[in-house]
């Protein structure tokens, strides 16, 4: 009996094996935590570079990107609120006007291309958000986005990087008050390093701001832009209409 029970011993029956191997694996994995489904691979939680991520262009020298205070456009354009960017409720302050390539003298437009004139309704909608008109998506393609050198995905793509370059300052995106351009000008280079007071222009029209025009590299740096920079409104003193 005692050889038996030796021999059983060393010979566990086929169906305790497994119940073996299960409490081994535990007790190896006693004290770790265990990740829920499929291991994930190491990330790189810093920041992503928003410049190497945005589509190059070629055939012009840089962007300028125009940020239009959307409450002075409609005044003047759509009072009723007839349009989405219009709309009350719709709360559009700065909006992208448009992204466009420049030469270091004069700029192209309406450049030929193998690319639709047309932007299509299903690619116009990914950038409502930030161009709220679906007639300025168009405009903008054919007059500016058709000398990119990009297609119509890629250069609404490099428009959005472009868009999320730039922090909106809070204090010149409140609007209902009377500032002077360069208040407007020091709040947006505080709030973006790197952007050169030679690298931006506030412009307006009939004593309101009009827009925020910002010079980048064909990946999305800033740079000086002397002309853009000349075109600066000279007032002492305009109007930042609310938003609606």
């Amino acid at each position: 009996m005692l050889a038996r029970g030796r021999a059983m011993m060393r010979r566990p029956s086929s169906f305790l094996v497994p119940l073996l191997l299960a409490g081994m694996a535990a007790l190896a994995g006693c004290g770790e935590e265990k990740p829920a489904g499929k291991a994930k691979p190491e990330t790189n939680h810093a920041a992503p570079d928003k410049r190497a991520q945005a589509p190059l262009g070629k055939g012009f020298d840089f962007y300028v990107l125009s940020l239009s205070w959307s409450p002075t456009w409609c005044a003047d354009n759509d009072a009723g609120g007839r349009t989405q960017q219009c709309r009350r409720g719709e709360n559009n302050g700065f909006i992208v006007h448009g992204l466009w390539p420049q030469n270091e003298r004069g700029y192209p437009e309406y450049c030929p291309t193998r690319e639709s004139d047309r932007v299509p309704e299903s690619l116009g909608r990914t950038v409502l958000d930030i161009i709220p008109s679906m007639g300025l998506v168009g405009h903008e393609w054919r007059k500016h986005g058709s000398c990119s050198g990009l297609s119509q995905k890629d250069y609404f793509a490099v428009v959005r990087a472009a868009f999320e370059r730039i922090r909106i300052p809070a204090e010149a995106g409140r609007g209902g008050r009377r500032l002077s351009p360069d208040t407007v000008e020091s709040a947006f280079i505080a709030a973006n390093p790197g952007l050169d007071p030679k690298g931006i222009a506030v412009t307006c029209e009939d004593g309101r701001l009009e827009e925020v025009r910002i010079c980048m590299t064909a990946d999305l740096a800033f740079r000086t832009c002397p002309a853009v920079d000349r075109a600066a409104c000279r007032a002492q003193s305009i109007e930042q209409p609310p938003i609606r």
